[in-house]
């Protein structure tokens, strides 16, 4: 069984506002998940939280649901009119059918719930975030500025990254023949992309550098579709993720497959670059439920 908790923020009501959500799985690990709006309501937030939620949950899973929203938690079990906030119900009924098996349960709320005061934090700090605008990347002053992360503890930082090119099947068929005219496209292009992982913070502003201890990157050739499915892996210890590390080798190989396929065929498309998965820090593992 998967255990969830949901809470909703507002400063103002309607003013800025915050969700935030906790979801235990049967082997003991947890996810946190949150989010803001400039411009909400209390209400909205509650709905926001448990849709966000539901949607990182494997459908036809068995889930228990805690809330502290007698608007969200009523209007489920007992049947309360819905007055507002239509097309935020809507997509709630359509992430519920996805899941034929969850019990919804109102927890008071400041009553000393570990993970109820725990979502709530959550979601006020994301609330009082947008309050504040207050960027991470932005000083007092206004001014752009890197991220301290000294009094962070090194740990272990994995991230999947997965990318598409496609492609003419002159191009697939040159490269499975091994007679392109640039060479070998899946060996350079695969180079090329952890040669850019490496050197991802001279690329991306404001990123750290960090010593990356494996970069891996496989380039699956998919025929029946004509295009190369690329899927990158990054992973270090140390005090700040690898994600922008594993998406910068994707779009490297990628554009690297293109230049090396290009006297052929300018026709072909990079498409659907996406983190798929990171492991480590603050936020615990997250795992893309879709995948393009």
């Amino acid at each position: 069984m998967i255990k969830v908790y949901t809470d909703g923020s507002c400063l103002g009501n309607p003013g800025p506002g915050g969700w935030g959500a906790v979801i235990i799985f049967p082997n003991g690990e947890e996810m946190e998940l949150s989010g803001s709006e400039e411009d909400t309501t209390n209400n909205r937030m509650e709905l926001r939280s448990v849709i966000e939620a539901l949607h990182f949950i494997e459908p036809s899973s068995i889930i228990e649901l805690f809330s502290d929203s007698l608007y969200v938690i009523n209007t489920i079990t007992k049947g309360w009119k819905k007055k507002a906030n239509i097309s935020l119900w809507n997509e709630l009924e359509k992430v519920i059918q996805k899941h034929s098996n969850i019990s919804w349960n109102w927890v008071k709320g400041h009553s000393g719930d570990f993970y109820n005061e725990k979502v709530n934090d959550l979601a006020q700090g994301k609330a009082e975030m947008v309050k504040k605008n207050k960027l991470s990347h932005i000083s007092e002053e206004g001014k752009v500025q890197m991220v301290d992360v000294g009094q962070k503890s090194d740990t272990e930082r994995i991230a999947f990254a997965k990318g598409f090119v496609k492609v003419s099947q002159q191009i697939i068929l040159q490269v499975l023949n091994a007679n392109n005219p640039k060479g070998d496209v899946l060996s350079v292009s695969r180079i090329a992309g952890i040669m850019a992982a490496k050197r991802t913070p001279e690329l991306i502003p404001l990123c750290h550098q960090i010593d990356l201890n494996h970069v891996d990157i496989t380039i699956e050739i998919d025929e029946d579709n004509n295009r190369f499915v690329i899927e990158a892996m990054a992973k270090s210890n140390s005090k700040t993720g690898v994600e922008m590390e594993s998406l910068v080798a994707v779009s490297i190989t990628a554009l690297t497959i293109y230049d090396m396929t290009k006297s052929i065929d300018h026709d072909s498309l990079i498409s659907d670059i996406q983190l798929v998965s990171k492991k480590g820090g603050k936020s615990g593992n997250i795992i893309r439920e879709t995948s393009f």
